[in-house]
């Protein structure tokens, strides 16, 4: 095939993968989407991912940007057709500098969170981004999603962590901007427009992130709680006990506590007794500035108030950081459990502090009216107010019952969502999954700017075509 013989001339054979090489590259994480593709090209610097973008544009062949292939909404999938090219960033790897003057990282897209967040430890620095993910997604990724994560409550998602990105364009120009700059007032924030773009306005080849002094101690805490409504309570008083130093505050539904330790025996809910059957749990992380005993202190003082106040049942703290470990991989084997027991209905949504409560309170309901016996795992970032609302079969329904209820599963907690002035999307990104309920429920104006600004960036409309945006005909 002429294509094909053109692509192994650019990039050398081993690296343009077909057949059942290029089968783990055609398939989402969830196994929800799967596609065709010409091949998987896998180019080793900027200069070759340029070269590429150019061949697809002489060739009018789609491209698929692909980094560690863990999103959750398909977004990095081909469709079926088999015209596109996937384009994986996974060998553009290098960790190209790092200045502790400036407090920055120049990273190429393909570097493995884990190993990024290391770099910067060996540096004796914090790079805060983290995930479930965090050992296989890639910061192309991260920053083509504008992932969050359990830290964005102190230090933003992974927009605020980012200075400048190197971009190859729709066209196969390469923009360079990879300043380390925290203040550059010269026109529109080009930056801004790639980050969260999912690969539908160019590729981002690097990125030049902001590094953070590494806190002197971390303290990490469980506490059991009779509702949301203490939950929130719970998170107000903790703002103001630790101020910027509460880095974590995570919402977790008992229910999913039970399903890890029935998914994985070798874990353990830290509490007896009633104190291990409370309907919610939080988990908060304290990042002190001055001691371990310091961050103790000050971590009993504002659990104790909340115990004495009923706003918590109980606690525990973590003694150590093999503890403190131990909670977060609590936290952090939900998706795995879930993932384990089979299909569910997965929801990303964002709803203001303020209204959390009552937006699960109504939606379950409403969910139980409609489709009684299903089960809610309900879990996320309270502390920014981003849930994972998402819905399992329960005992009452086979796999493929609740995927033939999904559309309208989607439909009843979409509509709750923008009732309660949220979002349907707040870290996953829009992708395949729901890139048709977009218009639904957002300003038909942002609509069409932003259709503007696909048709100004990518003219010949061959940059991940399907996500975010519908393909018009």
């Amino acid at each position: 095939m002429k294509l094909l013989d053109e692509l192994v001339g650019m990039l050398g054979r081993q690296y343009v993968l077909t057949g059942e090489d290029a089968q783990s590259y055609l398939v989402d994480w969830r196994g929800r989407y799967s596609g065709q593709a010409i091949a998987v090209a896998r180019p080793g610097s900027v200069q070759e991912v340029a070269e590429l973008i150019k061949w697809c544009v002489a060739n009018k062949v789609p491209v698929v940007p692909q980094g560690g292939n863990t999103g959750l909404c398909g977004g990095a999938t081909p469709d079926d057709s088999g015209t596109a090219l996937v384009l994986s960033l996974g060998r553009l790897t290098q960790v190209r500098s790092i200045d502790t003057d400036n407090d920055t990282m120049v990273v190429e897209a393909g570097c493995i969170l884990q190993t990024v967040q290391q770099a910067a430890r060996d540096a004796d620095r914090l790079f805060p981004l983290s995930l479930a993910a965090e050992g296989s997604c890639t910061i192309g990724g991260n920053l083509a999603t504008n992932a969050g994560g359990t830290q964005v409550l102190r230090y933003g998602n992974t927009r605020e962590l980012v200075l400048g990105v190197e971009v190859v364009t729709a066209e196969g120009e390469i923009m360079h901007g990879l300043r380390g700059l925290r203040k550059d007032n010269t026109g529109y924030d080009l930056r801004d427009l790639f980050i969260g773009s999912e690969g539908t306005l160019g590729i981002i080849t690097a990125a030049t992130i902001k590094l953070f002094p590494l806190p002197v101690a971390q303290c990490t805490a469980l506490v059991g709680l009779r509702s949301i409504n203490d939950a929130v309570s719970l998170l107000s008083n903790a703002r103001k006990g630790f101020g910027p130093a509460l880095t974590g505050f995570e919402l977790i539904a008992g229910a999913c506590l039970h399903g890890v330790v029935e998914c994985y025996p070798q874990q353990r809910i830290p509490f007896e007794g009633e104190s291990a059957q409370l309907p919610w749990y939080a988990l908060l992380e304290l990042s002190d500035s001055e001691s371990a005993e310091h961050a103790r202190e000050r971590f009993e003082t504002v659990v104790g108030d909340a115990i004495e106040a009923g706003l918590v049942v109980d606690a525990v703290i973590a003694e150590n950081i093999s503890q403190s470990k131990a909670l977060w991989h609590l936290r952090e084997s939900i998706p795995l459990a879930e993932k384990t027991f089979g299909k569910s209905i997965k929801h990303d949504v964002s709803i203001p502090v303020s209204r959390m409560a009552e937006f699960v309170e109504t939606t379950n309901a409403a969910l139980q009216t409609y489709f009684p016996g299903i089960q809610h795992v309900i879990f996320g970032h309270l502390g920014d107010g981003n849930l994972h609302y998402n819905i399992a079969r329960g005992s009452q329904y086979s796999e493929e019952q609740l995927l033939g209820m999904q559309d309208a599963i989607y439909e009843l907690v979409h509509e709750s969502v923008y009732q309660f002035d949220g979002s349907i999307s707040a870290e996953h990104g829009v992708g395949q999954l729901k890139r048709d309920a977009l218009p639904r429920y957002k300003d038909p104006v942002e609509m069409k700017l932003m259709r503007r600004i696909k048709q100004a960036l990518d003219p010949h409309g061959i940059m991940n075509p399907g996500k975010v945006l519908a393909s018009r005909k």
